[in-house]
């Protein structure tokens, strides 16, 4: 291929990148937002809109997001160093480096591995929601996960969990003897050259970044959230899990840096078996499977592996196919809506550049009978789900437990109103987000061992069935 044409092509793919990531923004009602490509080794950024409605700047691909959980790739890459130094073993009981852990059941705190937090197999219900100092530490939080529900015995479940990376943080301060975001920058982020991505607030506050907006009222009209990140300030015990922020740029470094060999951070080997499914996943958003760090997903014969973030009114995906030296990132400031543009931009991006055309599931016919034996409230320790049968169709909706939201001292994520969901077979528990901000979503049902209904699978986290008021 000529210069000439190579930047002729490269000029086609700015110019269509652009316009899509404008018409799409536009159609969601984003502010702010920041699209990168890697292909074949060329990068394209398109920005679009601005940091923040009250006080507008452009986006562009050195502005900060938050990325939520998109972190836990950067902390599990860390923790795999440690491994591949002999510093870390991922079959060791968790308690060989957090000996103080203590959880609502001695056996499973026994047993619990590394490995089981990395690939979500811990057991460990979603997160704990608590105020007060111990959450500026990641001593502080494990002191509190006694309080933290337990789904199922460790190994023998995928569920996502945000405390059990929380936990793999605290593995990483105790092995390395620092603070566990001091030992990221030694460990990962400054011989990686990330030097556009930090936990550091204030780092963020010197740069541009991207603020965070949210329906307010009725209205659906669009106000700046707070806090910035998804918890306050200085809550360092939810860093590991989703205390990152970067740009584009920095990202489409990770992205490269995820298909190379390491670069002396760690070797090849271990970086490629981070993408090798360690368990699977059952008809859920994030994938076909987990691997360490990474949910894995195949699209129309592409294998692909990803993570994505929600955060206070932000939203973010990161998605690369290893084989194919291809990777899309998608930064949004905005909430819901925001996850419905990032998952637009990689399905235009696969189909575009790697001919990949991913297809929504089509759910069956209304059956009143199994509506009827789903519907009812499910919780997790920060949110209700309540899922309604009218008599024609089902829906799903979401909210923080009203008592959580009363007691913040800050702005939390508006809730989900209720969206039609259909099951995708005539005799199966599997079901599909048709509406609204979860559209495209996939889970499922969970009976017991009698056939009973006592759980609900929504983005990867098990919600379990709340007992009907007699």
């Amino acid at each position: 291929m000529s210069p000439e044409t190579s930047s002729e092509d490269n000029g086609t793919r700015q110019d269509d990148l652009s316009a899509f990531v404008a018409a799409t923004a536009e159609e969601f009602g984003i502010p702010g937002v920041c699209v990168g490509i890697l292909v074949d080794g060329q990068e394209t950024v398109a920005s679009y809109g601005v940091t923040n409605l009250d006080h507008p700047q452009p986006v562009d691909a050195d502005t900060l997001f938050p990325l939520a959980s998109v972190t836990k790739t950067f902390t599990a890459t860390a923790l795999m160093r440690l491994v591949a130094e002999g510093r870390v073993e991922l079959d060791a009981p968790v308690r060989r480096y957090v000996p103080e852990l203590e959880l609502a059941d001695e056996d499973a705190a026994r047993r619990i591995t590394v490995l089981n937090l990395l690939n979500h197999t811990a057991g460990l219900e979603w997160n704990l929601v608590f105020t007060g100092d111990e959450a500026d530490t990641l001593a502080g939080f494990v002191a509190h996960l006694p309080e933290l529900p337990l789904i199922a015995p460790p190994g023998t479940r995928a569920s996502y969990s945000q405390a059990g990376y929380n936990l793999a943080g605290r593995i990483v301060e105790t092995v390395t003897g620092l603070p566990f975001e001091k030992a990221m920058a030694q460990l990962l982020l400054e011989p990686a050259g990330l030097t556009n991505t930090f936990f550091d607030l204030d780092e963020v506050m010197v740069r541009r970044f991207a603020v965070g907006h949210t329906p307010d009222g009725d209205d659906e009209q669009l106000r700046p959230a707070r806090p910035w990140a998804s918890w306050r300030a200085g809550a360092r015990g939810n860093n590991p899990g989703g205390g990152i922020s970067s740009s584009v740029s920095d990202l489409l470094r990770w992205a490269r840096f995820q298909l190379g060999t390491g670069e002396g951070v760690l070797p090849a080997e271990a970086l490629r078996h981070m993408t090798e499914q360690s368990v699977e996943l059952n008809a859920g958003p994030l994938g076909d499977g987990v691997g360490i760090g990474w949910f894995l997903r195949e699209v129309d014969g592409v294998r692909t592996i990803g993570h994505g973030g929600s955060g206070n009114g932000q939203a973010a995906e990161l998605l690369i196919a290893p084989g194919r030296d291809f990777a899309v990132v998608s930064l949004a400031n905005a909430g819901p809506h925001g996850h419905l543009f990032n998952q637009a931009v990689v399905r235009w991006t696969l189909e575009r550049h790697l001919g990949a055309l991913e297809r929504d599931p089509e759910p069956v016919a209304y059956d009143g009978t199994r509506a009827r034996e789903v519907a009812g409230r499910y919780a997790i320790d920060a949110m209700n789900l309540d899922v309604a049968d009218d008599g024609t169709r089902l829906t799903l909706a979401v909210e923080i437990k009203p008592e959580i939201r009363a007691a913040a001292d800050a702005d939390m994520p508006a809730d989900l109103p209720p969206a039609a969901i259909g099951f995708l077979s005539p005799g199966g528990d599997e079901y599909v987000v048709t509406e609204g901000g979860l559209t495209g979503q996939r889970g499922r049902f969970s009976r017991d061992a009698g056939g009973a209904v006592v759980g609900i699978d929504l983005a990867g986290r098990l919600f379990g069935r709340v007992p009907a008021a007699s």
